[in-house]
């Protein structure tokens, strides 16, 4: 299978045409201000270093920033009204509680409590009214509302209620958008709601990007399927992606995690993804990025959906070097897809790290002869400076006295002068666009995560069961079953729930089905 994986940053947009596991080219696109034009001349690059056309393409994978970009900033964002369903319980706390207000103001802080949701075991705490959904319902159609979270309480044991209700509110409300919570978020209600939220803000957003990326594809002539990939390392359709863009949030960090061991052959290491504006850091476990165990914020929001637990810092080939009276600093500034017109190798006027590098002999890059007459004792305080920043990443990212490979990648490895915290350094070939090998290698996942209570089954049934849901989920997404393997499995022992429950997370994986 011929294979298309685009990432795209805030500095270069990366593409790479793969057969089978075979890496047959690989360039990198300065990243457009419109994002779009950036993507297609990737596209073309890719597709003349391998000497093909776009016909000949079964499948396109593509990572974006757009999503989380558009949360940071407060741009692009619709409406939202949330509908918890919960009453008489939860009252105390409303939604968008815990928001940045400046974000609650530009979604409209529109929020209603309903009857509804469920105990820990599954059992009612109040029946459904329609009358009251409809009530709402009038609401949101009055004030102009296209976009509607659904929230219900322990939604992910029992998600019946927020079907029920979003069937009516679609009913009622036929041209709006409607997320429900339990196909986002896990157990815990006020991050689930909040992913639920942000994932409705962006409904109209998602539908613009996915038709600008299918235009993009078109002009170049491919006329396959196309998928997005999501922030634990796999893959969803455009479909999919339009209906759950807050899925993409942290898919470039995990596209490149995911590139490193690939590339490497290693499955547990620690990867610093060095770009053009930042470094990104986390620990591979089994080939995946090793998952958040705790509330992620984005944009300043509590969320609790699947995130990769990576961390990132100032430190890219852009970032901009200043010598003042208390040293050296790099970052977190950078000229980001800039620096082609303002780093000093290019004929520009500010200094960058890349400058320093290509003055110390560490890079061929832009002309030497630009940056000839930097002080060397300059160079050698940044160089020191620059192994400061990565020791102490790798330092924060190390969760045991395990001596872990640090497998380095992305275009800003130039940087790494040598072994980092004294942890044996891998440079794999094709470093430079690990980003968009990991989005053309990505999988197919299903995941589960609910409360099972152990008084009603045992522990092994109840591993079973979530193993096969996840499973099904996976096959559901475009995983062809016969190579679907359980890459995680987590249960954690409840003692304030009663019944002897326990909550339990599984992951599955599978390859794409294409056909």
């Amino acid at each position: 299978m011929i294979r298309i994986g685009i990432d795209v940053g805030g500095t270069n947009t990366d593409a790479v045409l793969m057969d089978g596991k075979t890496v047959v080219a690989g360039v990198k696109a300065p990243t457009s201000p419109d994002v779009m034009t950036g993507v297609v001349q990737a596209l073309r690059d890719v597709l003349a270093a391998a000497k093909t056309t776009a016909d000949k393409v079964d499948v396109v994978m593509i990572g974006t920033t757009h999503f989380t970009n558009a949360v940071v900033q407060r741009r692009d964002l619709a409406p939202v009204a949330a509908v918890r369903l919960c009453l008489p319980a939860t009252a105390s706390l409303p939604p968008m509680v815990d928001w940045p207000e400046d974000l609650r103001e530009v979604l409209g802080n529109h929020w209603y409590l309903a009857h509804g949701g469920n105990e820990f075991d599954g059992r009612v705490i109040s029946k459904l009214d329609e009358a009251e959904l409809l009530g709402i319902a009038d609401d949101i159609r009055a004030k102009g509302i296209k976009s509607v979270a659904i929230t219900s309480v322990f939604s992910p044991v029992s998600s019946e209620f927020e079907k029920q209700a979003g069937e009516i509110l679609a009913r009622a409300l036929p041209d709006t958008h409607i997320t429900l919570s339990a196909d986002i978020g896990r157990i815990g209600l006020l991050e689930r709601e909040n992913a639920a939220i942000m994932n409705a803000c962006l409904r109209d957003l998602s539908r613009h990007v996915v038709e600008a990326f299918r235009g993009a594809l078109a002009d170049v002539g491919f006329t396959g399927r196309f998928y997005l990939t999501q922030n634990d390392g796999t893959l969803m359709d455009a479909a999919f992606a339009e209906r759950f863009p807050v899925l993409t949030f942290a898919s470039g960090p995990t596209n490149s995690m995911r590139g490193a061991a690939f590339l490497s052959g290693v499955a547990d290491a620690i990867v610093v993804d060095i770009g053009g504006t930042t470094s990104d850091v986390g620990s591979l476990q089994k080939g995946f990025p090793r998952q958040a165990t705790v509330a992620v914020e984005v944009g300043g929001v509590r969320t609790n959906f699947r995130m990769p637990d990576v961390f990132s810092i100032g430190l890219g080939g852009g970032s901009l070097v200043v010598d003042g009276p208390d040293g050296v600093t790099v970052g977190p500034r950078s000229v980001g897809y800039r620096i082609v017109t303002e780093a000093l190798l290019f004929g520009g006027t500010t200094l960058t790290t890349s400058d320093i590098i290509v003055a110390d002999g560490g890079a061929d890059l832009g002309d030497k002869a630009k940056v000839a007459h930097l002080d060397p004792a300059l160079i050698r305080r940044t160089r020191d400076r620059i192994a400061f920043m990565l020791e102490d990443c790798v330092e924060r990212a190390r969760i045991s006295a395990e001596p872990l490979p640090v497998i380095v990648v992305g275009g800003g490895s130039i940087l790494v002068e040598g072994p980092i915290a004294g942890l044996e350094l891998i440079l794999p070939n094709h470093f430079a666009v690990a980003n968009a090998v990991g989005a053309a290698i990505a999988q197919v996942s299903g995941e589960v995560d609910r409360v099972y209570a152990l008084a009603e089954m045992t522990r092994d049934a109840a591993l079973d069961d979530a193993k096969r849901q996840a499973t099904d989920a996976a096959v559901a997404a475009g995983a062809r079953r016969e190579t679907v393997e359980i890459v995680d499995v987590e249960d954690v022992p409840l003692a304030y729930l009663p019944g002897n429950a326990t909550r339990v997370r599984v992951k599955a994986v599978g390859e794409l089905h294409v056909g």
